[in-house]
């Protein structure tokens, strides 16, 4: 993302597809790292042009949630097929001039919904909050997030792990726009932060520089993998370029969220459309270009129900057909898959820690 880089009127949630309600796309006790039969993975285009999908899942129903222009709408169906024609119903209006409305996040907390987002304008863009006891009505007015420093804030996501609550979002060093970094803090409830912010990840690798001005990392969304060690996948390179792709952090086991070096990266894009930019043992897509800004379709949209080793799990992403022009307003979103895959190396330098970690990576199918 970039200063001015959304235009969340184009927003209109779908979810289409093969995906179900279970886990189960291939069989639960498929060996560790053996590569899913590709002909499972549909190509998953939605018919609606949207970005920046947040999906999950309460019981049977999937919920999901939309920006509007100046506002916030959320839609829910029986099936993730049924999300594409449900209604969209309006949950929130930007009524106080806050400004450009981005990337909402609904996640559970307690049984309430939460719905993150940003709003803003220029370097005014901070993160904001409402909550409910039912997904599609009832939530009050915003209330901003005190996150620490004050500085521009977007793309910002709740998680508990190890019975913390966690917040994870994307934002600025200083005052200006010189590059996105991720940083987490701890929460002391669903909507006040505690403590200092601490820097998670920095663009500073190569094949997320490709595209710059600025060099970007972004849209955090965390997992758990089956050793039970927190994983942060977030988006690489410019989302106004086909470089836009998905990347990985792992917490080292036993390591502190807030320390930089208990982090590892990724050797590369694990999802994207380049092949110079993928990781070593990571193919670029087939049909779309610049996937980003992706959701796993989560029970409760809680990582404690991060799924096994084994089966392909439900998630969302929004790209560009190939053969279309990059740009904006020809992002769909799109249904994928991904799957655990095991015994993965990431590898760095000139760092404190280690210099590897092995353990869990993920592979994403479109």
């Amino acid at each position: 993302m970039r200063l001015f880089r959304r235009s969340s009127a184009l927003g209109a949630l779908a979810l289409a597809g093969a995906l179900t309600a279970t886990l189960l796309l291939t069989s639960p006790d498929t060996a560790q790292g053996a590569p899913p039969t590709p002909e499972a993975a549909p190509a998953g285009q939605t018919s609606l042009r949207a970005a920046d999908p947040s999906v999950l899942r309460v019981g049977s129903t999937y919920v999901g949630v939309q920006s509007t222009g100046g506002g916030i709408a959320v839609r829910q169906a029986s099936s993730t097929d049924g999300l594409a024609t449900a209604p969209a119903r309006q949950v929130w209006s930007d009524t106080r001039g806050r400004g450009e409305v981005w990337a909402p996040e609904i996640v559970m907390d307690g049984g309430r919904y939460y719905i993150y987002f940003t709003a803003g304008v220029g370097a005014a863009h901070r993160m904001f909050v409402i909550s409910s006891a039912t997904s599609d009505s009832g939530y009050g007015a915003e209330t901003q997030l005190a996150l620490p420093d004050d500085k521009w804030a977007i793309d910002g996501t709740l998680f508990t792990f190890n019975g913390q609550r966690w917040f994870v979002w994307s934002g600025w060093a200083g005052d200006t726009n010189v590059e996105q970094n991720l940083y987490i803090a701890r929460m002391s409830s669903p909507t006040q932060p505690t403590g200092a912010r601490h820097i998670i990840s920095q663009p500073r690798e190569s094949w997320e520089r490709v595209v710059g001005n600025p060099f970007i990392n972004e849209s955090p969304e965390a997992i758990k993998d089956p050793n039970g060690q927190l994983h942060i996948v977030y988006s690489a390179n410019g989302s106004w370029s086909e470089q836009y792709c998905l990347a990985d952090l792992r917490l080292r086991a036993g390591g502190d969220p807030t320390h930089v070096w208990d982090w590892y990266k990724s050797n590369g894009c694990l999802f994207g459309s380049n092949r110079s930019t993928m990781m070593a043992g990571w193919d670029p897509t087939l049909y779309v270009n610049g996937p980003g800004h992706h959701t796993f379709v989560l029970l409760h949209g809680d990582i404690a129900t991060s799924p096994p080793a084994g089966p392909r799990f439900p998630s969302m992403f929004h790209a560009v057909p190939k053969g279309t022009p990059y740009a904006w307003a020809n992002r769909h979103w799109y249904t994928g898959m991904f799957t655990w895959w095991g015994d993965t190396t990431y590898s760095r330098a000139n760092v404190p820690g280690p210099n590897t970690d092995t353990g869990w990576s993920l592979k994403f199918f479109e």
